[in-house]
């Protein structure tokens, strides 16, 4: 159900990639056909399982959740799959520090994923082929050209930050994504990654 590797920081920051197949999932969690994610009740027992696997680890985890062979997806999936995912680990009382990435997202996958993160003001980090990454849903102008920046160079270490994000406005936008969880802040300084280049293996 889901493989684990040490992330691709090679600084000693230590993050586990832990895959996680959603069709899977729904085989083993519903009584439906595995590669459907219709009904608000399937959804919401895919988040469940997610969420239990993530309570077993330990330490800072970035989950890749596999979209691929999932062949429907409906807006109530999506909501609940997605949103509530992102909502949980964004919340203050979070039960853990939990990044995520969106993997195999086709564009069937897209617009139920679009509308109900935009409808919760929310953006995600998704991989949508060919070893490309870009943000899903709300996103202001300054944090998408940010994430690119950042994207491109895969990690931003704190003496090149002024360099990267010279404005005042670039470095809050940092910020911003940073707090959304959308590039994670080396929790030892102030060196950003961006999330694709934590995968490692997986």
């Amino acid at each position: 159900m889901g493989d684990r590797t040490n992330g691709g920081a090679d600084d000693g920051l230590r993050i586990d990639a832990f895959q996680i197949d959603v069709s899977l999932l729904v085989e083993r969690n519903v009584a439906s056909l595995y590669s459907h994610l219709v009904t608000r009740p399937t959804g919401r027992a895919v988040r469940l399982a997610i969420e239990s696997q993530l309570v077993e680890l330990s330490g800072t985890t970035l989950s890749l959740i596999d979209l691929s062979e999932v062949t429907v997806l409906d807006f109530s999936c999506a909501d609940e799959v997605v949103a509530k995912l992102l909502l949980r680990y964004l919340d203050a009382d979070r039960p853990r520090e939990a990044f995520f990435v969106f993997r195999g997202v086709g564009e069937f996958h897209r617009e139920p994923i679009q509308e109900v993160l935009e409808r919760h003001a929310l953006t995600a980090v998704a991989e949508t082929g060919g070893g490309r990454f870009g943000l899903l849903g709300a996103r202001l102008e300054r944090e998408a050209e940010v994430w690119e920046r950042i994207e491109r160079r895969g990690r931003v270490l704190e003496p090149e930050l002024d360099d990267v994000v010279p404005e005042r406005e670039d470095r809050l936008a940092l910020e911003r994504l940073a707090d959304r969880r959308l590039v994670l802040r080396d929790p030892r300084r102030d060196d950003f990654h961006a999330l694709s280049t934590l995968i490692g293996g997986s």
